[in-house]
């Protein structure tokens, strides 16, 4: 095929101030919305006489985009350039794949498992009351060398769920209710619906419906929606094998009360309780402000690095991004001290947007969450986080031009 004659469009990515590696890229496309080979389209990265082809993958939605990863270094003011083709010269096997299980949804990228949500309730340990039950979390979390990093259920906090973002303080038609403490029996949060799913040759994940429910009345009352989005890239970063997990929280109120998201040192944001194999000894914290362990708790931060240590002697760790656009950014963290839980020093992490003041969420407006997580084994280096932060809180510019009028 004469990949000149049959351009669609040409994509300009300049990297701007900042220094690239390995960054997920999209770009909106709707002029080609209607074209009955949208899902055929390809693209190659133009450089010099040579197009290289590149794996793309069409996004559809409010708006329809086109997504690709900019593998390698691009190092910052330099720019790199694609075209869009139409054809079926290349294979586009989903690498990173949606799967749906009888009480979870997998995703899986090249054959390695990457997470688990749970969309089934998951009851109560033996024992313990019903109110401990529940559902719309995520667990496991694996490293890819399968580590488990994730918990759920500890003896210590029955309410705890792996990644999980119930609000703990807030008032609602004059009543205040806990959606975090769950045998408080106040409230709850759970999976309400599966709004969509994706496997891909770039991305895959899923979006739901989950729901803050308000049980202080005699009745269950739906407090807030929420829109839970997943996504999981196919990159590496550099030489380092990972898993990239973007997870987005769209809350709005669920009918025309307002809702205050009461100031406290827990709740909303993203929650991660770590596996108990970490502990004062073995775990590590960093973030963007050079706190540590010792002192990150209460601070804020555009991102945080917490690694421990695994049962043979590996090490394994989460990257956690906050995008600039959160509420309270750079936020607020909760992180357990090293003398945590009678001195065992398990870990828990929270980037919690109400530490320090309220949130009022009003009637008929959407509020938005941004987070991403670089999951690992091994160590990472402060520039590499560094460098993955800027990746996703300032993405690069990108701007497309079309070679043909579309019909």
């Amino acid at each position: 095929m004469n990949a000149q004659r049959d351009t669609i469009a040409t994509i300009t990515v300049d990297a701007g101030i900042h220094d690239r590696i390995d960054t997920p890229v999209g770009v909106i496309v709707e002029e080609l919305i209607n074209r009955p080979d949208m899902d055929d389209l390809l693209l190659y990265e133009v450089s010099g006489e040579k197009r290289i082809p590149v794996m793309c993958q069409v996004e559809r939605g409010i708006t329809c985009k086109i997504w690709w990863i900019m593998d390698g270094y691009t190092p910052a003011g330099t720019t790199r350039n694609y075209e869009i083709i139409s054809g079926k010269e290349l294979v586009k096997d989903g690498t990173v794949e949606f799967v749906k299980d009888s009480s979870v949804f997998r995703i899986f990228k090249a054959q390695k498992e990457v997470l688990n949500y749970h969309y089934a309730i998951c009851p109560a340990p033996e024992g313990a009351d019903d109110l401990y039950s529940r559902s719309g979390f995520i667990h496991p979390i694996y490293s890819t060398g399968g580590n488990v990093l994730t918990r759920i259920q500890p003896p210590d906090h029955l309410h705890h769920y792996g990644i999980w973002n119930p609000w703990t303080k807030v008032k609602f038609q004059n009543r205040e209710i806990d959606f975090w403490n769950l045998g408080k029996g106040q409230g709850t949060v759970r999976y309400a619906g599966l709004k969509e799913q994706f496997s891909g040759a770039v991305f895959g994940g899923f979006r739901v419906k989950q729901e803050h429910v308000d049980m202080t009345s005699g009745k269950e009352i739906l407090a807030i929606n929420e829109i839970l989005d997943v996504w999981v890239w196919n990159t590496n970063v550099g030489k380092n094998e990972i898993f990239l997990i973007d997870i987005t929280s769209s809350l709005n109120c669920a009918g025309n009360d307002t809702v205050y998201l009461l100031q406290y040192r827990y709740g909303g944001g993203i929650g991660f309780r770590a596996t108990q194999y970490w502990n004062k000894d073995n775990c590590r914290v960093g973030t963007s402000t050079g706190e540590s362990r010792k002192t990150a708790d209460a601070t804020k931060a555009a991102w945080c690095n917490v690694s421990g240590q695994m049962p043979d002697s590996s090490r394994s760790g989460i990257l956690f991004l906050s995008y600039p656009d959160n509420r309270n950014h750079p936020e607020p963290m909760r992180v357990w001290p090293r003398d945590a839980n009678n001195g065992r020093g398990d870990m828990f992490f929270e980037f919690c947007p109400i530490r320090d003041k309220d949130w009022i969420l009003i009637p008929g407006k959407k509020y938005v969450l941004k987070y991403r997580l670089l999951v690992y084994d091994g160590e990472i280096s402060t520039q590499l986080a560094k460098n993955v932060w800027t990746g996703f809180a300032y993405p690069p510019d990108v701007k497309i031009s079309y070679n043909k009028m579309v019909d």
